[in-house]
């Protein structure tokens, strides 16, 4: 494994995160156990999850990722070799379950403290805002149009002021944007500087050879401000495993799942998806383990979350920390890109 710190910290995180979304939906807690045995033997310590999770978002599951998690610590007492990062959902029609309050202070207490009880510790050492309040150009929309009547007001110093206190009784370590865009993420940083406040240390966006949207500017703020990518989708939605190419994908798979995330699987997506396939069985690699291994060399990627509907699928996107692609296949792979762009946003 190779391993990194989180931004402006001591903290040692694999390169390798492991997700844990599908646990408690498409995966059992026992399968969940099984994932976190072998990753944490095979040298992943960083663990992901969130009070919206299993995915997708239902009332009767909401929780139970976290968890699964709260009884493979208590079971295994390995709290002290895991980083654990968390989020509090934001708003929307579907996420109107768990609270309609957005990000008040309540709110994000409220949030902290249920996935202390689900996580059975005493300390999350990353809480992101899972995704912003005020409406933006996330989940697949590719270009900002601004609504004149979002009743959403500007309230980045009054959250960064609820983490602040939250991070001084010792509940979180440090704090992360998700699913943030340049505005948003420049403004919170803003906020911080200016009153002394808590200062997010990651962004955890999607990122993949199918959907390189942060490179246009956040890539930018990444490194000159100091500010690590989580990416998360580094497999599109599995569509980079080739699985939906050869109609090899098994009923269980996510977009068998999940049909509505069109977008991986748009006639662009499926070009692109061709062309990487092709690039991966001529450099005598898959599919799969090219595409994480793209996203593993980015100078601003902190650690890339892989989740997994089984343990193969598990052994080989760990594996995928050890491949290093040379300059010809990123040569390569950039006019891919240069050619179909970012067709799964």
């Amino acid at each position: 494994m190779k391993y990194t710190t989180l931004p402006n910290t001591n903290i040692k995180v694999s390169k390798i995160c492991l997700g844990s979304m599908t646990w408690g939906n498409q995966n059992t807690e026992a399968e969940g156990h099984l994932q976190l045995d072998y990753a944490i033997d095979h040298g992943v310590n960083f663990i992901d999850t969130a009070e919206l999770y299993p995915f997708p978002a239902q009332a009767e599951t909401q929780g139970a990722t976290s968890k699964t998690i709260g009884n493979w610590l208590k079971k295994t007492n390995n709290r002290d070799k895991v980083v654990i990062a968390s989020k509090i959902a934001g708003n929307g029609d579907y996420t109107a379950h768990i609270r309609t309050t957005g990000f008040s202070k309540q709110s994000i207490n409220d949030a902290v403290n249920n996935e202390l009880k689900r996580l059975q510790t005493d300390y999350i050492d990353l809480f992101q805002l899972h995704w912003p309040e005020r409406e933006t150009n996330t989940f697949g929309i590719r270009d900002y149009k601004h609504n004149p009547n979002d009743e959403w007001e500007d309230n980045f110093k009054e959250v960064l002021e609820s983490l602040s206190q939250i991070v001084k009784e010792g509940k979180i370590g440090n704090v992360g944007l998700s699913n943030e865009k340049a505005w948003g993420t420049m403004r919170y940083l803003e906020e911080s500087k200016n009153n002394n406040l808590v200062r997010p240390i990651t962004i955890q966006n999607p990122y993949s050879l199918l959907n390189r949207v942060y490179e246009g500017d956040l890539a930018e703020i990444s490194m000159r401000e100091n500010i690590g990518l989580l990416a998360y989708s580094p497999m599109a939605f599995g569509v980079l495993s080739g699985k939906y190419l050869n109609n090899t994908a098994s009923e269980n798979s996510r977009l068998k799942l999940f049909p509505r995330y069109t977008r991986y699987s748009s006639e662009q997506a499926t070009k692109a998806t061709q062309k990487y396939l092709d690039l991966a069985k001529a450099n005598n690699m898959s599919l799969a383990q090219m595409s994480l291994a793209f996203v593993n060399q980015r100078e601003f990627v902190t650690s890339n979350i892989i989740g997994a509907s089984n343990l193969e699928q598990l052994k080989e996107n760990i594996s995928s920390v050890n491949v290093d692609l040379n300059q010809t296949i990123m040569s390569d792979i950039n006019n891919i890109h240069n050619a179909i762009p970012n067709p799964a946003p």
